[in-house]
């Protein structure tokens, strides 16, 4: 894995490149991995993440408005309960769309229990990916909402991500091929997370 840290008005990114995530099915293992992420989340940090439970769970083809619940420990010692919710590209921020220039991405919400049935997030985590002839390469961005983090905070933050993303590389394909002997959506669902731009718009292509 490569990865680079950059701060700058926007908010922290980390920009990166999996080899290890195999060609033929490199950028739909990462859309697939969105909609079932109860099954690898101690594996995509097995540190500092707990078991994920789904608050909202995700509706095969259409995961937009799934939410859950990510309790877990960073390095600095904080422990989140994190409530993350789906956004929909179309009614997210500028800030958050206007990065956007990969062809498949995912906008994640933040909220704590009180905040997840109303309001808005208090940050914004952008992911966004796409196949190359080598695997697949990225970026991941900390973007703020309602609440500003401070760079230093942020950096808790990258060094937790660069770890997940890392790990894609270690169980994703093989996790995505065992499941793929289970054809009941209800229990391996899927969506297609490319992206398409119209204007200023950011909208999901296979998405209704």
């Amino acid at each position: 894995m490569q990865a680079k840290v950059t701060q700058d008005q926007f908010g922290t990114h980390i920009d990166w490149e999996l080899d290890a995530v195999t060609p033929d099915r490199k950028s739909r293992m990462i859309d697939w991995f969105w909609s079932n992420m109860e099954k690898g989340m101690l594996l995509w940090h097995p540190n500092d993440h707990e078991p994920l439970e789904w608050y909202i769970p995700p509706k095969h083809g259409n995961p937009i408005g799934s939410v859950h619940i990510a309790p877990q420990t960073w390095s600095d010692g904080s422990r989140q309960n994190l409530y993350i919710r789906m956004e929909d590209p179309r009614t997210a921020p500028d800030g958050v769309t206007g990065l956007i220039v990969y062809a498949h991405c995912l906008v994640a919400g933040g909220y704590d229990q009180e905040t997840i049935d109303r309001g808005q997030p208090f940050s914004y985590r952008l992911h966004q990916w796409e196949s190359t002839d080598a695997g697949v390469k990225g970026k991941s961005s900390a973007i703020g909402g309602s609440r500003m983090s401070t760079p230093e905070e942020d950096l808790v933050w990258t060094d937790h991500g660069i770890e997940e993303i890392g790990n894609w590389g270690v169980f994703l394909p093989q996790l995505y091929a065992l499941y793929r002997v289970v054809t009941n959506t209800k229990y391996n669902p899927f969506a297609d997370l490319s992206v398409e731009r119209q204007g200023a718009v950011v909208r999901y292509a296979h998405i209704p």
